[in-house]
């Protein structure tokens, strides 16, 4: 990766949502995770959906675009989302409009990562959000959506993605299985199969270091100690060790970790502490 290329990057936020501590922390005791984010009377516990634009000389880059609003008033019941933030604001208070994305790059397609690249028209019609991207899946995640096991299921929701396949803006990155893939403007994607299929990690030249979108893999700080593993996850224990050696090399490279859904933080860097565990070094306002 060239570290001397420098995008600019702007944190978009897209509100709030609520999902069950249990569920999030997967078998860490209550005692230890309510310390750091605590529940509500039902268990629930409030997290970011925390987006990211980057901007080159020729593109316009959205990262993730929350879960939208075109759901039903049953389904946000579950999920309660809230917050003053919404993605179309939020790019506007950047200076830009759903007509300036050139590319929205899909991490994985979660309702929770994907819904708002999917909206109403006024006619009714399901149709992209962002009508001059192209969006950015791979084959292997998609098929894997496609056809969702009984786990994941009520996580893939096709509106949010197949009305993209059929309007013809869809497009799979070529990834590799292991190591980093070249993907555009000095950008390189990451595979990890702990959470999902085949979901995808980006890593971005920035001011002179590596910062590193970390989708579900590490969906908050809360998240750095090993054990940390969501019970969304499909693969847990493939997870723990795809966690390691990337928390490893993080630690090697100084890279800057970005959380899409801690409710604090947007990104920090993380060192080995004197016991040898993975620790935050420092908070990093992007």
């Amino acid at each position: 990766m060239d570290l001397a290329i420098n995008h600019k990057i702007s944190v978009i936020d897209t509100g709030f949502f609520k999902l069950d501590g249990g569920a999030m922390f997967g078998v860490v005791p209550k005692q230890m995770w309510k310390k750091l984010n605590p529940p509500d009377e039902n268990n629930m516990c409030t997290w970011a959906m925390r987006c990211l634009l980057i901007e080159t000389d020729t593109r316009k880059i959205l990262v993730d675009t929350g879960i939208g609003n075109k759901q039903d008033a049953k389904f946000r019941s579950h999920f309660e989302p809230h917050g003053e933030d919404n993605l179309i604001q939020s790019l506007q208070n950047k200076g830009c409009q759903p007509e300036d994305i050139t590319d929205v790059f899909l991490t994985h397609l979660h309702f929770d990562h994907c819904g708002g690249a999917v909206k109403y028209d006024t006619a009714g019609n399901l149709v992209p959000t962002f009508p001059n991207a192209t969006y950015w899946t791979n084959q292997r995640h998609f098929d894997w959506a496609l056809q969702p096991n009984p786990r994941e299921k009520a996580s893939f929701l096709k509106e949010n993605f197949v009305p993209l396949q059929e309007t013809g803006l869809l497009k799979f990155v070529d990834i590799q299985e292991e190591g980093l893939s070249n993907w555009i403007e000095g950008i390189q994607v990451e595979i990890a199969n702990g959470h999902t299929e085949a979901m995808m990690l980006l890593h971005i030249p920035y001011q002179g270091k590596k910062l590193i979108y970390c989708a579900d893999l590490l969906p908050s700080s809360y998240h750095i100690g090993l054990p940390y593993v969501m019970s969304y996850d499909i693969r847990p224990l493939v997870t723990m060790q795809e966690k390691k050696a990337f928390l490893q090399k993080a630690v090697k490279e100084e890279s800057i970790l970005f959380f899409e859904h801690d409710p604090k933080y947007s990104a920090a860097t993380i060192h080995l502490n004197e016991r040898g565990r993975f620790k935050i070094k420092e908070y990093i306002k992007i």
